[in-house]
């Protein structure tokens, strides 16, 4: 997949331990129309994240969505990935770019920092993600991100922008009336009783 448009739900996978369960439930949210996928597991080993990635991949590959690894630059240059997710404390956009060449999706989390969006976009970053925007229950200790940040970015940068943290049904909208082009959604998605329909009723926000 090369380049594709960033915008609409962005599905970011859950903790799971269990390959065949998380297989399930991503293979659920491409079902009800993700496009984006990004992969996330802060409790797996990494043989485990490897074989995840792996298996993820396929799935997304099936489904034609962007397949996206989160600060694992090595597994994403193995397997080929579509991109990867960076923070701040992580590898550089330019050094990612360099790696992973200029076909890749490099994302960057900017947290509610204008400066470092726009940073972000200077080094080459294809979107830039901003959150959190409420209470987060997959991301504990985050900074919180004021909903006027997406008006301030939309008239400084060009990159689309993806909003990050405690987002739901109800309350992305707001986000996507401020400008936002993508919502990840963890938590909201993931613990859906029907995740497919879940995932189409975000995809239908937009």
């Amino acid at each position: 997949m090369k380049n594709p448009v960033i915008s609409g739900l962005y599905a970011i996978t859950p903790d799971l331990l269990d390959t065949g369960a998380l297989r399930g439930v991503a293979e659920q949210a491409l079902a009800g129309g993700v496009r984006l996928m990004q992969y996330r597991n802060k409790i797996a080993d990494q043989s485990l994240l490897r074989e995840q990635a792996r298996q993820l991949q396929q799935l997304c590959r099936a489904h034609g969505a962007a397949f996206i690894i989160n600060d694992h630059l090595e597994i994403a240059i193995e397997l080929d990935a579509d991109g990867l997710h960076v923070g701040q404390e992580d590898v550089s956009v330019s050094q990612t770019r360099h790696q992973l060449g200029c076909d890749k999706i490099i994302g960057v989390s900017c947290y509610n920092r204008l400066d470092l969006a726009i940073q972000a976009q200077k080094e080459g970053a294809d979107y830039v993600a901003f959150g959190a925007f409420y209470t987060s229950v997959t991301k504990q200790n985050t900074v919180t991100a004021p909903i006027d940040l997406l008006c301030q970015a939309k008239q400084k940068i060009v990159a689309p922008v993806v909003c990050i943290g405690g987002i739901n049904l109800t309350n992305a909208t707001t986000l996507i009336e401020q400008g936002c082009d993508a919502i990840a959604v963890s938590n909201a998605l993931f613990q859906a009783k029907d995740i497919q329909a879940s995932a189409q009723q975000f995809s239908g926000l937009f």
